[in-house]
């Protein structure tokens, strides 16, 4: 594993995931964890439209926090997510993969927009000003900060939590994946959310 990798995931348990290592991918969220993860936002989408997380209400939502410069755990975490996204065929229309940036400074609309659509065509970019973008963060217990890096061209890196954070229709938490989960099991893990929302 990457010594930068190792060093973000390990910060981000030790800054106040303490919801997101509660419970194993999978399981049923507890109640603390609900109440800890997740809150409003107030952002700007790819196409330059402000939403809110009102806007996502009534359908389950992929959500993760990344960069568009990021060189390794971004676009690999995203790809998972688009191919999960495959993999689920028409329920895939249940649910709203998110992309929310922690570099604001740098990822503008059209940044975030050229990003997104390499990945899916479904998936929402989202990005705003920086005190927006704590905010958001702080909702969703995210850990990040900028990381000064003289052997890159653009000056800095932003070390960052790894997760995709699975929330239901009302917004609330329901489970994460860590940056090794398959898409395969993220499918697994959905379509058992959507089947326990049909049988109860």
């Amino acid at each position: 594993m990457p010594i930068r990798l190792l060093i973000v995931i390990i910060i981000a348990f030790a800054l106040g995931s303490v919801a997101a290592i509660a419970m194993r991918p999978g399981m049923p969220a507890m109640q603390s964890a609900k109440a800890l993860i997740g809150g409003p936002f107030d952002l700007t989408n790819q196409d330059g439209k402000r939403v809110t997380d009102q806007d996502f209400r009534g359908k389950y939502m992929l959500v993760m926090f990344g960069y568009t410069s990021c060189p390794d755990i971004c676009p690999a975490e995203l790809q998972t997510m688009a191919n999960a996204m495959d993999q689920l065929g028409p329920k895939a229309d249940q649910i709203t993969p998110m992309f929310i940036t922690v570099d604001p400074e740098r990822d503008t609309v059209q940044q975030v927009a050229d990003y997104v659509k390499n990945f899916h065509a479904r998936l929402v970019g989202l990005t705003g000003t920086p005190e927006e973008i704590k905010q958001a963060a702080r909702a969703y217990r995210v850990y990040y900060a900028k990381a000064e890096d003289k052997k890159s061209a653009l000056g800095y890196l932003m070390d960052h939590s790894a997760f995709i954070y699975l929330m239901d229709r009302q917004g609330e938490y329901v489970t994460h994946f860590t940056f090794s989960t398959t898409a395969e099991k993220i499918v697994e893990t959905i379509e058992k959310a959507l089947a326990d929302e049909k049988s109860s």
